[in-house]
């Protein structure tokens, strides 16, 4: 019974299955003979023993109350955790591989001590946050709540992957600079590591699968996971930070329904954002540290922030009568109606107070309800602006658009072209490739504005230059083209291509005294090599490579940058192409 030998050992397993504590799907005892549960070892090789373990882990078992087993049950382990997990780890290794394939020294993990010292915020709550699963995780297994393990779990690993992975791409992809970009890879390898030992005695075999690749970046490490120690907790966790990160979320998620309801994709860049909440720390985080992840995931141009709760919203209390139903009795209903009549200005010294007394009853916090209800600034009307709050923050977005809004929302059309063409014929994040743009529509005047005004930020969605497609050398290898209509009024191809070694002749015909033959033949030489080795080799040589193998030519020094190019970008941008 593998199922047993999952958690608990074959013969505890059986005797849940004798006990009535393990149900078949149909709510009946497993047997043998009705043959109504899906085979283990079909289980285990589907999903692996972990999934299986994770899930009867978090299972009414633990608690010795009945289980329905649902071997779909299995596959959402399989999908809510390990597949978050392995990509966030993922990522880790295609951007720490980039660094070598751009020639730069490989990736070593930067010491516990000096990442605590990061003075990014979401270094410091991804840290914060690592230090609260430790602290969680010990706790519950000392007091034997294993239940209670895999939702913290879930909870931490989509913060892994949807914040902190998310938010930091660009510097996890190294556009920030490289000292940035390693200090990002290493915060993210420390937190897998260390969940990975948190998470050891729940999930053995999938630990040790990661915790084998990752020891191949940092001597000094355990021959197994299963030798290291329980991490202990290092440093004080940062509450506040963890906190406005959580605040930020709830921001999002409300700017996100306001445009939902209007049907404004994130794709369309919005002008201004105001944040209402009376507490000016909490204001100072997200208008400060956090301010610019939140303008680039809303793809808002401006951030304001606002703690007088009465510029842009209605204060109205309602009592939570859930909780003050049975404490109060008979009197709730004379309670109740003096807590909706409550003036704004009672409200707001409420909410300072922490307390107040009404009809010889003292409320807190946790019995009244706070409602703020937009106050539309005079003039505008709900397709102009519009409001979504969650009785402790109000977000207020303006919906106006402009000529530049367009143009940012057709760029970030491109852009999103352009990833999923790569996507499609299946390149890793590794792989260069130069990127060339035609204008398909008769109307040409909109997209050249956009590429004009809106350069800088595809370049840097992109990675590299975005290239008029007359610019695409007769000796490009295409790799991958498509052609899109109606995107934001234009009609555009985007084609993918190799690298292409592009040539300054005017610099190569001296070195054979104006011998066009030898500099055919040394073009045709480099035109036959593969782009990342000559890469290499002119970063060995110092922007140089000495060629004497063709024929009988005499050998010369071939300067990067004068003589050739490595892409057709490089060449274009010094004005040296032919």
């Amino acid at each position: 019974m593998v199922l047993a030998t999952a958690l608990f050992g074959k013969p505890a397993f059986r005797n849940l299955i004798c006990n009535g504590l393990v149900l078949a799907e149909d709510g009946k005892k497993m047997s043998k003979s009705l043959k109504n549960y899906p085979p283990p070892m079909e289980v285990v090789d589907d999903y692996g023993a972990d999934a299986l373990r994770l899930y009867l882990i978090n299972s009414p078992v633990v608690r010795a109350e009945p289980l329905r087993f649902k071997k779909e049950g299995v596959y959402g382990v399989v999908r809510d955790v390990f597949l978050p997990w392995y990509n966030a780890y993922r990522f880790l290794v295609q951007n720490a591989k980039r660094l070598e394939v751009e020639g730069l020294a490989p990736f070593v993990p930067i010491d516990h001590a000096t990442l605590q010292k990061s003075s990014n915020v979401l270094d410091q709550w991804i840290n914060s946050a690592t230090q609260s699963l430790i602290h969680f995780v010990k706790q519950e297994m000392n007091a034997y709540r294993l239940y209670t393990v895999v939702p913290y779990l879930l909870k931490f690993l989509d913060n892994l992957t949807n914040i902190y992975v998310r938010f930091n791409r660009k510097r996890l992809k190294g556009r920030t600079g490289e000292e940035d970009c390693r200090t990002a890879l290493s915060t993210l390898y420390n937190v897998l590591l260390l969940s990975c030992k948190v998470m050891a005695p729940f999930t053995p075999f999938f630990t040790e699968v990661l915790f084998q690749n990752m020891r191949k970046a940092c001597n000094g490490l355990e021959e197994s996971i299963h030798y290291c120690s329980f991490p202990e907790e290092e440093g004080e966790r940062d509450e506040r930070i963890e906190q406005s990160v959580s605040r930020m979320m709830t921001i999002i998620d409300l700017a996100r329904n306001i445009r939902e309801r209007h049907n404004k994709p994130l794709k369309t860049p919005l002008r201004e954002m105001v944040i209402v909440h009376p507490d000016d720390n909490f204001l100072d985080d997200i208008a400060g540290k956090l301010r610019e992840y939140v303008l680039e995931e809303l793809n808002i141009r401006s951030l304001v922030p606002c703690n007088d709760t009465l510029k842009y919203a209605s204060l109205r209390a309602e009592p939570d009568f859930s909780i003050l139903g049975k404490r109060l009795g008979k009197s709730m209903g004379i309670v109740a109606k003096e807590v909706k009549a409550m003036s704004q200005e009672s409200i707001l010294s409420f909410e300072n107070a922490g307390e107040v007394v009404i009809a010889n009853h003292c409320l807190k916090l946790t019995d009244i309800k706070i409602l703020r209800e937009f106050k539309r600034p005079d003039g505008m009307t709900e397709e102009e602006i519009d409001a979504a709050g969650d009785g402790d923050v109000l977000v207020i977005l303006d919906l106006r658009p402009d000529e530049s809004l367009l143009e940012a929302g057709a760029a970030r059309e491109i852009v999103n072209r352009i990833q999923k063409l790569r996507k499609k014929i299946a390149l890793e994040p590794t792989d260069t490739v130069e990127v060339y743009f035609e204008p398909l529509d008769g109307d040409k005047d909109l997209s050249e504005r956009v590429l004009h005004s809106q350069a800088s930020y595809i370049r840097d969605a992109i990675g590299s230059q975005l290239l008029s497609h007359s610019l695409m050398p007769a000796h490009a290898v295409v790799l991958g083209e498509e052609r899109f209509h109606g995107i934001s009024g234009m009609s555009f191809g985007i084609i993918l291509a190799r690298p292409a070694v592009m040539f300054n002749s005017k610099a190569i015909l001296p070195l054979f005294q104006g011998n066009t033959k030898y500099a055919h033949n040394l073009e045709t030489y480099f035109l036959s090599r593969d782009n990342s080795n000559l890469k290499s080799e002119f970063q060995i040589g110092n922007g140089k490579i000495i060629v004497d193998s063709i024929e009988e030519q005499p050998a010369v020094s071939v300067v990067l940058g004068e003589h050739l190019f490595l892409t057709v970008g490089d060449c274009y941008l010094t004005g040296k192409a032919n």
